[in-house]
């Protein structure tokens, strides 16, 4: 049986400027996503969002507005990774479940120098801009269709 690790992604934008937060993996150069994570035992989606959020970029709920959640974003970690993550969390995959929110503009700068740091670097772009390739292949089809069910984007 294929066990899915449940998972929580952010889609921070700037509504004023049209704007999608993308975070660089500190440990990737070049590999661009959004800040996601796992959601620990006994936590609620939203509360595993809000801890996410906070931990990776440094923004608390009151500076952002959940305004949209959709789930059934699965993704099978690739062959050379399962056997350890399979060892490490029991998992064959991710079961995502996305979140849009709107970053309040009164809201401070994005900080990605958390620890332990999961990012180098970020930006803010128009979400026709996101290109697949900044991705590992595994995750590509997922973005695809967030990026077209959230934002009406076909990469």
């Amino acid at each position: 049986m294929v066990r899915f690790r449940p998972n929580v992604a952010a889609l921070m934008v700037r509504p004023d400027l049209g704007q999608l937060l993308i975070c660089e993996r500190s440990t990737l150069p070049g590999a661009w996503q959004f800040p996601q994570g796992g959601v620990d035992a006994g936590e609620s989606l939203e509360d595993a969002l809000f801890r996410e959020v906070r931990e990776e970029i440094g923004l608390l709920p009151r500076h952002y507005e959940v305004v949209r959640m959709l789930d059934g974003y699965r993704y099978l970690y690739p062959a050379e990774a399962r056997g350890k993550k399979l060892k490490k969390h029991g998992f064959h995959g991710q079961a995502q479940t996305y979140f849009l929110c709107h970053v309040r503009p009164e809201a401070p700068e994005v900080n990605v120098d958390q620890r332990p740091r999961e990012f180098s670097s970020y930006r803010w772009i128009a979400p026709d801009e996101f290109e697949l390739e900044w991705l590992p292949a595994f995750k590509r089809d997922v973005y695809r269709r967030v990026m077209r069910d959230f934002f009406g984007v076909l990469l």
